[in-house]
């Protein structure tokens, strides 16, 4: 029988790719009763972590949009760390460094811990998780809305605040860069806040793994030519970094992070 949390977190996965489960149907996967599924249900309720329905359990919303959070964090998780070592080289002690809503951000974010007596501005929730309570950076989060599929706060308040504040550095994500250096992404409502993002600072990058270059998205919101460069992965197609830097583009290829030996 598998330990309560490993068969509640089991079950939260299971909510979140199903949207709905009974109580017998996990009742026969884990091989418990029925009271014990409902104990589970009714744990994870208290805590908002799913919604009791007729016969079982759903997901809550914030969970939802969580798990897809998470899981996009761990798609070419190799390359994001080797991208975010890359970037965090590029901080010094003591800056101002912002950071948007991106899981290749909050990579970054992992790294600047190291850092010392830096001020780190950021739209993103998991960022601010991950950097609360770190002594040596200053945390400032930006206010505005709530994005409903995705923990990060976007609007008009969020653009005021940008044009507010300057920062030395910024690292922004992206869900595609062209062969002649456009950056994009996927929405609409972010799209602004990444374009504010590469003026309000001394020097900014996009940060983006080889799978987002020589593709485009929705709503383009920079050039990487107008910008201090573009830091990817060695997974990205050389003739597509060769185009890139005819075109005027600075392309950093980051170095894959070795494994400490045991």
């Amino acid at each position: 029988m598998a330990a309560p949390e490993i068969r509640r977190r089991e079950i939260l996965r299971l909510l979140d790719v199903q949207k709905e489960c009974s109580v017998e149907a996990l009742a026969e996967r884990f091989g418990v009763s029925g009271m014990t599924i409902r104990r589970d249900l009714q744990t994870l309720a208290e805590a908002g972590r799913a919604l009791r329905t007729h016969g079982g359990a759903a997901p809550a919303p914030s969970v939802s949009f969580e798990f897809q959070f998470l899981e996009r964090a761990k798609r070419r998780a190799p390359e994001k760390g080797a991208i975010a070592a890359a970037a965090a080289e590029l901080v010094e002690d003591g800056q101002t460094v912002m950071l948007d809503s991106g899981t290749t951000t909050l990579a970054v974010a992992r790294r600047l811990r190291a850092k010392r007596r830096l001020t780190v501005i950021t739209t993103s929730l998991p960022i601010a998780a991950e950097l609360h309570g770190c002594a040596e950076t200053r945390l400032i989060l930006l206010g505005g809305l709530l994005r409903q599929d995705s923990p990060d706060l976007v609007g008009p308040l969020t653009e005021s605040n940008i044009e507010n504040l300057h920062a030395d550095v910024a690292f922004v994500g992206a869900d595609g860069v062209d062969r002649q250096g456009n950056v994009y992404s996927d929405s609409m409502e972010l799209s602004p806040i990444l374009a504010k993002m590469t003026t309000a600072a001394n020097r900014a990058f996009v940060v983006a793994d080889h799978e987002k270059i020589g593709r485009r998205a929705l709503a383009r919101f920079a050039n990487i030519t107008k910008i201090d460069g573009l830091i990817t992965d060695r997974g990205v197609d050389r003739n597509l970094t060769a185009q890139l830097k005819r075109h005027g583009s600075r392309v950093i290829v980051a170095r894959p992070i070795k494994e400490k030996s045991s």
